[in-house]
């Protein structure tokens, strides 16, 4: 029988390849083993920072669409699913933005979280279905994630994408050579090569961490050339829980140098938004004109205080 053509795709893979720091594993102790793994995780930054050009470019066109209220939808299976839907689920806690603003979606549906689904990430046309189901529109982005660069719900899911004309980004590990052979298209293909996984074939190592990078990168940097932070302070949070209440208090009281009773008024005075009360502390002004120069300056609190 012949060699069909995934099969060469996927053992062509540098993820496949047996890693030799890897190769006695199996009878090293727990240290051992600890510390070769360990050894391996420290390079998967450096391949990331290789890839900085390139999520550069997505960035700037993710920030690009969220000015014009497109949004972002990450399509995944397996491992690489679940880091965008968890990247998506942390946005609204972390920088007060819209659940819809940043969405996930994973071969196999919601229970494909928690139990694998293998199967499903082997149909096109479910990404395809997903895509027009989230009613993807043509200043939305569509992200992809697929370690191998050629997971089947993945590529359905961009394709559909790009025929509305969405903003397409592809996050993977298999290698911008692998990605051009096998004709992959996206408007920024971002690919660190994190090299053979300490277990052959366990993307879910080296390549997950560095997909779970590079998904950090392109939410955060978007979202403070969105003005959701005064400096490296999150202002934009939401208070959903007690801590979060807690930890907005301990923001105006650090950046405006107030104690716990007055910025626990400030918070109230300002209907719970920490951003409209840094202004209002700052320019010792109204709710309302606190509002007002937030929406003249875009969000950045830095632009409406000077």
């Amino acid at each position: 029988m012949a060699e069909s053509e995934l099969f060469k795709h996927i053992t062509s893979l540098s993820t496949e390849q047996n890693n030799p720091a890897s190769s006695n594993i199996d009878i090293a102790t727990t240290r051992e083993i600890l510390s070769i793994i360990n050894t391996q995780d420290k390079l998967v930054a450096d391949a990331v920072e290789i890839e900085i050009d390139n999520i550069a470019v997505a960035v700037d066109g993710i920030v690009d669409r969220f000015k014009r209220e497109g949004r972002l939808f990450y399509f995944g299976a397996g491992t690489s699913g679940r880091l965008g839907v968890l990247d998506a689920s942390e946005c609204p806690p972390t920088f007060g933005s819209d659940p819809e603003l940043v969405q996930g979606r994973i071969a196999g549906g919601t229970q494909a979280m928690f139990v694998a689904q293998e199967g499903a990430e082997d149909d096109p046309q479910s990404g395809v279905i997903d895509v027009i189901e989230s009613e993807l529109r043509e200043k939305d982005i569509c992200c992809g994630i697929a370690a191998s660069g050629r997971t089947p719900y993945v590529l359905g899911a961009l394709q559909k994408a790009s025929e509305i004309g969405c903003f397409t980004i592809l996050v993977t590990t298999a290698g911008h050579n692998s990605i051009e052979q096998m004709g992959v298209k996206a408007d920024v293909i971002i690919s660190p090569n994190v090299g053979p996984e300490v277990v052959a074939g366990s993307t879910r190592m080296k390549s997950g961490t560095a997909q779970k990078l590079v998904l950090n990168m392109l939410t955060t940097a978007a979202m403070v050339r969105m003005g959701k932070t005064f400096g490296n302070v999150m202002v934009d949070l939401k208070q959903t829980n007690a801590k979060l209440k807690e930890r907005s208090k301990k923001i105006i009281m650090s950046i405006c140098d107030v104690d716990y009773d007055t910025a626990s008024k400030l918070l109230v005075d300002s209907g719970h938004h920490v951003k409209t009360a840094i202004v209002m502390s700052l320019l010792n002004c109204s709710r309302e004109d606190a509002t007002n120069k937030l929406n003249e300056n875009d969000g950045f609190i830095k632009k409406a205080i000077e």
